[in-house]
């Protein structure tokens, strides 16, 4: 017995369905794989186009700055420390990321803003990580995450900034935290804690600075070998100088020599953001005199990537010397520091 056969006309509508079926995945696969394709050329040109630090390298000026908060929220109360305020307010200075205002939550934002206006002044973004466990050993600038919430806080911060895949990204990591080490007797915790902040911030045109010291501070072969045991040199740019100190800039191009010849060849970036006049001796917490130094981005060469101003001159050290709590702005030492430049 023969099968009944299907109207012609059913089985011409079933080829059409399956063509426009067909068609319709096909152009959906090609449609996927131009944006694979689009995406995977946009990182690669960004890969091969990103460059280092270097001379000439100009960082934002961030509009929420303590000294553009000190201007909006009401003009400081003489002529000198307005004038103070607002020079220092518009000079190219890294952006210190605090759990205490930037937290977990808000951090993504913070540094989307921050990108924003590296893309709207041709400029780099130059943040400060500080927020670890332990942070300062307990002294003014005590604070700081614990170990767990500090692995949520970095990720997000490492996930904000590969957002921001078109805009060159210099990390300031923990400054003081390898140097402290030994004084605070948590070199391991601070190991593992530091490594894990690597993994999370680590990006396309991201620049990443470990805490390297200073000059009269542990000697080269102390630091690098607390540099060296965190095993992250594989993944980082080098190590950052005489962050918040006061040391002359020539004594940091030499220690930043010696520290990188023990550190196969690592890079460094060097804080002249108040070493105009050179150290006081040893008091490192709001000595008396000094001065704001060379604007970042204007010396380097095959070691030292560039100087910065990476410690905003005018927020006190702590308290000492007459000066407020640590990170507060205090417009009196603003005035000092920028006596020769304003």
């Amino acid at each position: 017995m023969m099968r009944p056969t299907s109207p012609p006309a059913n089985r011409r509508r079933l080829r059409r369905i399956l063509l426009v079926g067909g068609s319709s995945l096909a152009v959906a696969g090609l449609i996927a794989a131009i944006v694979l394709v689009a995406t995977h050329t946009q990182t690669f040109v960004q890969m091969i186009s990103a460059r280092p630090p270097a001379v000439g390298t100009v960082v934002v000026v961030p509009d929420e700055s303590k000294a553009a908060r000190a201007l909006t929220e009401g003009e400081p109360p003489t002529a000198a420390e307005t004038a103070a305020t607002e020079y220092l307010a518009a000079q190219p200075t890294a952006y210190w990321l605090t759990p205490e205002l930037d937290p977990a939550d808000k951090v993504w934002d913070r540094i989307a803003h921050l990108a924003a206006e590296a893309r709207d002044q041709d400029a780099a973004l130059a943040v400060v990580v500080y927020g670890l466990p332990g942070r300062d050993c307990g002294n003014h600038s005590a604070g700081g995450l614990d170990e767990a919430d500090y692995a949520i806080w970095t990720q997000r911060i490492g996930e904000a900034l590969r957002n921001a895949r078109d805009v060159q990204k210099i990390v300031v990591l923990e400054p003081d935290s390898l140097a402290l080490a030994p004084e605070c007797g948590n070199l391991a915790d601070r190991g593992a804690q530091l490594s894990g902040a690597v993994d999370a911030m680590t990006g396309v045109d991201t620049w990443i600075y470990l805490d390297g010291g200073h000059s009269s501070w542990l000697p080269a072969e102390q630091m690098a070998d607390l540099i060296r045991g965190i095993g992250v040199l594989d993944r980082v740019r080098g190590f950052a100088t005489n962050v918040s100190n006061y040391q002359t800039t020539s004594a940091e191009f030499a220690y930043a020599h010696e520290l990188s010849t023990l550190l196969e060849g690592a890079h460094a970036v060097i804080d002249t953001s108040r070493n105009g006049a050179g150290p006081d001796g040893a008091e490192w917490c709001n000595p008396p005199g000094r001065l704001v130094g060379e604007p970042g981005g204007t010396y380097g060469d095959d070691v030292v990537d560039t100087n910065l101003w990476i410690k905003p001159p005018g927020e006190s050290d702590g308290e000492c010397n007459g000066g407020p709590a640590a990170g507060v702005w205090w417009p009196e030492a603003a005035v000092e520091l920028t006596r020769d430049v304003r």
